[in-house]
């Protein structure tokens, strides 16, 4: 079901890691941003944009996590986009034998296993490095890349509607989950958390790639909470965040072991290289 969070935007969460698909209304259609996750969830965002009378004449994936790469052939043909760096790693995946393959074998041992439509996955359009907003006709959609978390990572800043679409992060029951394979997971972090409170500002409303949507006030706040955990793990000492331990929200407890891998993978002289997502 979708949820309108701000005029004009509407959010759909799926059961799976409260995933969202953000759904941007403009004049001749929709944008759609990181549609999933099972075939039935999709199904159900198609028949809701069938009864909005919009199609969806643009897509966006905010990066290249399999959750973020997803569609439907009822969603339609249109463009897909993502940037570059983002579309050059989804490339790279694609060329793998039996990428697909491979993704669904990943979800095996999850409660979704065998539900998520694959023959549509990973269709991404690049944009041209240093594209300051998605080309569609609709409200103005200002891109926001970093590293954090993944090559060519991209927040979404909706402008007119004052939304912050930010992808896997500033969540609400995630802890910030670093691209352990980058030069510099840290500093490529904080550098993105910058970015985000450049904008915070221009935001009354963020929606996270995964947990709930959060209303004015709440934009600063989360990027605080993603600062000082980072710092943390840079410190190598406990974080104090309710995300993980005892204090984590029920049904979440598995992120205190994204946590301690995280750790371990940044400690002085540990080899072993993390492989979160």
């Amino acid at each position: 079901m979708l949820t309108q969070v701000a005029e004009g935007v509407l959010v759909h969460e799926s059961e799976f890691v409260q995933s969202n698909a953000i759904v941007v209304r403009g004049g001749a259609g929709v944008l759609l941003i990181d549609p999933g996750v099972t075939g039935a969830e999709l199904d159900c965002l198609a028949d809701d944009l069938h009864k909005l009378g919009q199609p969806v004449v643009a897509g966006f994936s905010t990066h290249a996590d399999w959750d973020h790469l997803l569609w439907h052939p009822r969603l339609g043909d249109a463009p897909r986009y993502g940037t570059a760096r983002c579309a050059d790693t989804v490339r790279a995946q694609l060329s793998e034998p039996d990428a697909e393959a491979k993704v669904a074998e990943h979800l095996l041992d999850t409660e979704i296993a065998g539900q998520v439509p694959l023959d549509m996955y990973g269709l991404i359009t690049a944009l041209p490095a240093e594209t300051a907003q998605v080309p569609w006709d609709g409200p103005k959609v200002r891109i926001i890349e970093h590293q954090a978390h993944a090559p060519g990572h991209a927040a979404l800043l909706i402008e007119e509607r004052g939304v912050l679409v930010a992808g896997d992060m500033l969540s609400d029951v995630l802890v910030p989950m670093l691209d352990l394979e980058g030069a510099d997971p840290i500093e490529d972090y904080l550098a993105a958390l910058r970015l985000l409170e450049a904008v915070a500002g221009e935001a009354d409303v963020v929606v996270p790639g995964h947990g709930s949507v959060g209303e004015a006030g709440q934009v600063r706040a989360r990027i605080e909470l993603d600062r000082a955990y980072v710092l943390a793990l840079r410190e190598g000492r406990d974080p104090g965040d309710p995300r993980v331990g005892p204090s984590a929200k029920p049904g979440w407890e598995w992120v205190s072991h994204v946590h301690t891998g995280q750790l371990q993978s940044l400690a002085p002289g540990f080899s072993a290289p993390g492989t979160l997502n």
